[in-house]
């Protein structure tokens, strides 16, 4: 917060800085219900906009300069490159594993070997433990994810609730893993130890994840395995367009090596990507019967690059597995990038008018009692992850604001920590304009609203971070030295 640009001579009214986000709400409400699931396509990007228009008017009459919003705004979008570029390469390895025979692959072997009667919490196992092993939610969804939704489907499950499986696992694995740039940003924001904030998470993450695993077991019990009858049928339209074989895992795994050695994610992805041409050229070279005429090598390079920069269709003999076989490719993410160029726009005029500030100091005239901390904490990564529509600065700036009165009270800094993971970080993947939700919504093919009421370890996680802290089960004090 320090370093953007915030007119010293906005001192805004609480109803003020509120005014956006009520207007913004509304109008998402009110477009939502009109386009239904539509919204996402284009009409939800123009209300951000709107959005930042009202935020724009409240600035300009606080004497806030078009200049300072415009800088703010460059700022945050500045701060998202990185992810924006993560989304494109996203879209192109998606592509290029499966044309290559990766994802039917992961598909085919997952429905010999998975049992459809536990589907559903093998899904958050599977995921929680690649997260941990990646240390990044995002990369889970890419990779596992995927081929986990496309199971899913294939063997009759909504794929709202397999999503729901993949984000709770991921989200889990992204919060306990010590390579995750999360974990690390809490503990650091908060004044504690990695491992310290780690151990600490255990006591509300832990009984979340089994919670969760208990729930998606009762709905995997509301499908029989006479749901799924016909896998046969489906596997025998896999290998009939694709050359199945266990050596199409090495790209992956490479990728998986690449990340846990801590590879930046672009790079591992762009490596995934490229590495991808070995199998396609290896295993699938039927695919070109389609292809445009010319020489193999031609040939081998048209599709290829087409598959991954504007997406490609695979069919088969199979409607269902038609419906999987298909990649938007690095195209496929544009109205994702969209979404998150104009959230960015909203949560950068929110941050130059001083709206995101007086919010937070509100929330924080609140916390009279420890209880009070922990929720008005708990308020804050909420409103941000809506207002900001980023989850590092749903971590960064209550991180900074609420560290002293943490310490007031006596409370060590892990409890700080731990709120701002169970609320900041895992809420982010519930908001369709936050760069998580996006993102998760874009890579899964699932949107949001889908997927919502089956992230169970996300909307659980507050409120098991508020119940330990209204029974002050395990509330850490700050020893006396």
């Amino acid at each position: 917060m320090s370093e953007n640009k915030i007119s010293k001579k906005a001192a805004l009214h609480i109803w003020e800085a509120l005014l956006p986000v009520v207007a913004l709400v509304a109008m998402l409400g009110y477009n939502v219900f009109v386009f239904k699931d539509d919204a996402i396509s284009g009409s939800n990007q123009f209300v951000l906009l709107l959005g930042a228009a009202v935020a724009g008017v409240v600035g300009y009459f606080n004497r806030v300069s078009f200049s300072v919003m415009m800088d703010n705004v460059g700022n945050n979008l500045k701060s998202v490159s990185g992810a924006i570029l993560i989304l494109l390469l996203v879209g192109s390895l998606a592509a290029a594993w499966l044309v290559s025979g990766i994802i039917p692959a992961m598909i085919f072997y997952g429905i010999k070997l998975i049992n459809p009667t536990v589907f559903l919490p093998t899904a958050v196992i599977i995921s929680a433990l690649v997260s941990v092993a990646t240390g990044s939610s995002w990369t889970t969804s890419a990779t596992i994810g995927i081929a986990l939704v496309a199971i899913g489907e294939a063997i009759g499950l909504p794929a709202g609730m397999v999503a729901g499986a993949v984000i709770s696992g991921a989200y889990f694995g992204d919060k306990m893993s010590p390579l995750s740039d999360t974990t690390n940003l809490a503990a650091a924001m908060a004044g504690t130890t990695l491992f310290t904030h780690i151990r600490y998470m255990a006591y509300t993450t832990v009984p979340t994840i089994v919670i969760t695993l208990i729930v998606f077991s009762g709905f995997s019990m509301n499908y029989s395995v006479g749901e799924v009858q016909g896998t046969e049928v489906l596997l025998a339209s896999i290998a009939e367009k694709f050359y199945i074989t266990p050596w199409l895992f090495v790209v992956p795994l490479i990728v998986i090596g690449l990340i846990v050695k801590k590879v930046q994610p672009p790079i591992a992805l762009l490596v995934g990507t490229l590495l991808s041409v070995v199998p396609f050229v290896l295993f699938q070279m039927d695919i070109l019967i389609d292809a445009t005429s010319g020489s193999v090598v031609q040939q081998v390079y048209h599709y290829f690059m087409g598959a991954i920069t504007t997406g490609v269709e695979v069919q088969t003999s199979n409607n269902v597995l038609n419906d999987l076989f298909s990649s938007g490719g690095m195209s496929g993410m544009l109205g994702t990038v969209w979404l998150i160029i104009c959230a960015m726009v909203f949560g950068g005029v929110m941050e130059a008018i001083g709206a995101l500030s007086k919010i937070s100091e509100a929330l924080l005239s609140l916390a009279s009692t420890v209880f009070g901390l922990f929720a008005s904490t708990v308020a804050s990564c909420l409103a941000l992850n809506i207002t900001a529509s980023d989850q590092y600065l749903a971590i960064v700036v209550p991180g900074k604001m609420f560290e002293k009165a943490y310490k007031d009270k006596g409370l060590a800094p892990e409890n700080l920590s731990r709120t701002l993971e169970d609320s900041g970080t895992v809420t982010s993947a519930l908001v369709p304009w936050n760069t998580c939700g996006a993102y998760q919504s874009g890579v899964l093919g699932v949107g949001v609203s889908e997927y919502f009421v089956y992230a169970i370890f996300n909307y659980l996680s507050p409120f098991m971070t508020l119940l330990v802290a209204a029974f002050k089960i395990k509330i850490a004090q700050i020893s006396a030295k």
